[in-house]
């Protein structure tokens, strides 16, 4: 799987966005779910529900070792941090007809949407992200400067 592409879109009054289905087939199981994660502020992505909890599973199965072996007390604020994050940060979708997305109300804000805006689809290698176009255009000037580099060093 190597998901790329951009792709804008428009979200209808109902918060629902139409996704390209070649995008949407990526990251969907075979019931039709994806999971929805909060990913910055103006951005949310989306992901295939198994390599998501394999991913959640084995991060999570370190975090139990740690604080069994008495290893996280010093840092019990940063894991109530991360608890209440990791509460939040995502949810289960099923997309209606394998493409189409309703944005839940409490992603909308965290997204910075509104019915009838232009959202961006983005195809991230791994996962799909959703950009508010401000975040997006942000994030591209703030990151393609350092494209070369990171090429480079993510091929070598």
């Amino acid at each position: 799987m190597f998901i790329t592409g951009e792709h804008w879109r428009t979200i209808d009054d109902r918060f629902r966005l139409m996704l390209p289905a070649d995008l949407a087939e990526s990251v969907t199981d075979e019931s039709g779910d994806v999971i929805l994660a909060k990913e910055r502020a103006g951005c949310v992505s989306l992901w295939r529900p198994a390599a998501w909890q394999q991913r959640l599973d084995s991060g999570i199965a370190l975090l139990k070792q740690k604080i069994d072996a008495g290893r996280m007390e010093q840092r019990w604020g940063d894991v109530q941090r991360l608890g209440r994050l990791l509460s939040t940060r995502h949810q289960t979708v099923r997309l209606a007809n394998r493409s189409r997305l309703l944005i839940p109300e409490s992603f909308r804000g965290f997204l910075g949407c509104v019915s009838g805006q232009e959202l961006v689809v983005v195809g991230a290698v791994i996962c799909v992200e959703i950009w508010q176009p401000d975040a997006w255009h942000a994030m591209q000037r703030d990151e393609m400067p350092e494209f070369g580099d990171l090429f480079k060093q993510l091929t070598q």
